[in-house]
């Protein structure tokens, strides 16, 4: 045993000094590159990954809604068909099933009609709060702008709505249409980022606002709020884009810049640099703590294993792997216990023996699976019937036995019929052997003063045996 517990520990020690000894190197090595690869590559990965995830999921839509805009259908449909309803909601539901997106639609200056795919939704309200986007949209001089709002009658979660005006041959307007879907996975993303990689991202237009970005952390709306930011402004808002350098509260700041033609904004990423040394540092230190936690854990893993092998070797000696009930070896020592304390105190002990009946052709007929399952809803339907303080068992095969501890041959007969019943009706096992009620035979006794352990287990056995050859499916009293 010494020399088992010296080889673990040995084993310890060097995995431990492995652990330090790689958390060191990787520190020196880590702390000298981080500041070159935020800069030249952690940076401009990011703002490239963030562009080609927007390429993806908004520049398609943002096309989409530009050409709806632009298609002569729609704007003929709007000047002189617009009581047809039928031909614009099919038209809004192929845009919609065609691109994916959560809606497609269309508002009507003539009529002031808002249609989607399901055809004509309302007639739109100045003083309808769900309306001022598009009255702000029709006098502001933008031709298309894009929207978030968290929309709960259409999916309760971030919605960006891409709106572009419909103008007629004299270049005046005469409705918007445009698409909506879900861009939630933005929101995530941005916090991924915040949260794994520590950059800040968000999305500006040319007057500095914020557009796109985390929802209820970012604290500024636009860049103009921030003296630091709004110094280095002419440099931000740039479309040749790049990385700028910034000091804010004597911390200094790298700022990518990348500007996005299609949707007209600016995509900012922002890396506070002693946060990136400090993760360093901090991930050196959170290494060395766990080279001594893992270590700590393995000692006590494996030492914990002999006593957990121990119990397991216990528990299979004691109890029936199938049922969970204590098999024959375990109730044998109970039994005697419970045995030599009714001769000692005179105290009613009776025995309960049973057997499944025609067990072995439910196995032949569904197999020893169902079997199985038979075996085990038995157990559970015992649980539920005796006390805690009696002593049951798998016997062997399909047999069972209970002891009733301090309980009288009328008592405990009437918990043998209880369980006969229960077992005769059980859903579950009608439902194991295909709709066909499964039962069992029972013997029961009282426990005599002149007997012996080998007598009463001989008088309840043949009260089972008897049971089985008056029909089954009962219980006789022996």
């Amino acid at each position: 045993m010494n020399t088992k517990y010296g080889l673990v520990f040995i084993i310890v020690f060097l995995l431990m000094c492995l652990s330090v000894s790689m958390s060191f190197i990787n520190y020196f090595i880590s702390l000298e590159s981080t500041q070159k690869q935020l800069q030249h590559r952690s940076l401009p990965l990011t703002t490239d990954n963030i562009y080609t995830e927007i390429q993806k999921h908004v520049i398609e839509p943002n096309l989409v809604a530009s050409m709806m805009a632009e298609d002569t259908f729609l704007k003929e449909w709007l000047i002189h068909r617009e009581e047809n309803d039928k031909s614009i909601k099919n038209y809004l539901e192929a845009i919609k099933n065609k691109y994916g997106m959560l809606t497609a639609f269309l508002a009507s200056q003539k009529t002031q009609n808002y249609y989607t795919a399901k055809g004509f939704v309302e007639q739109m309200k100045e003083d309808n709060p769900t309306n001022k986007w598009y009255y702000r949209f029709k006098e502001s001089p933008l031709k298309n702008e894009i929207n978030l709002d968290y929309n709960e009658h259409i999916d309760n979660s971030m919605i960006m709505f891409i709106n572009h005006k419909i103008f007629d041959n004299n270049y005046h307007t005469i409705g918007a249409t445009g698409v909506g879907f879900k861009i939630s996975y933005i929101n995530e993303m941005l916090k991924k980022f915040r949260l794994e990689y520590s950059f800040k991202v968000y999305f500006i237009n040319d007057k500095g606002e914020l557009i796109l970005f985390e929802r209820d952390f970012n604290k500024i709306k636009n860049i103009n709020e921030s003296k630091e930011l709004h110094a280095q402004k002419d440099k931000i808002i740039n479309k040749e884009g790049g990385v700028l350098q910034i000091y804010k509260d004597a911390e200094k700041y790298l700022i990518n810049v990348k500007y996005i033609k299609e949707l007209d904004l600016y995509l900012i990423v922002e890396a506070q640099v002693s946060t990136f040394t400090a993760e360093v540092k901090r991930i050196f230190y959170i290494n060395l703590l766990l080279s001594l936690l893992v270590t700590l854990i393995v000692t006590l893993i494996i030492l914990k294993t002999i006593s957990i092998y121990n119990k397991k070797l216990e528990y299979m000696a004691s109890y029936d792997t199938l049922t969970n009930l204590p098999n024959r070896r375990s109730f044998n020592i109970d039994f005697k216990n419970s045995f030599l304390l009714k001769n000692r105190q005179e105290n009613d002990l009776s025995l309960l023996f049973f057997d499944i009946d025609n067990f072995k052709n439910i196995n032949d007929k569904f197999g020893h699976q169902v079997g199985d399952e038979v075996l085990k809803r038995f157990s559970q339907i015992i649980k539920l019937n005796v006390r805690q303080t009696d002593l049951v068992s798998r016997w062997g095969g399909e047999e069972f036995i209970i002891a009733f501890i301090d309980s009288s041959l009328q008592d405990s007969q009437l918990i043998a019929e209880k369980l006969r019943t229960s077992i005769e009706k059980d859903k579950i096992l009608r439902e194991l052997a295909g709709g066909h009620s499964i039962t069992a035979s029972f013997g029961l006794i009282r426990v005599l003063k002149q007997d012996t352990i080998d007598s009463a287990m001989q008088r309840v056995d043949n009260a089972m045996y008897q049971a089985k050859e008056e029909g089954k499916n009962r219980v006789v009293i022996l």
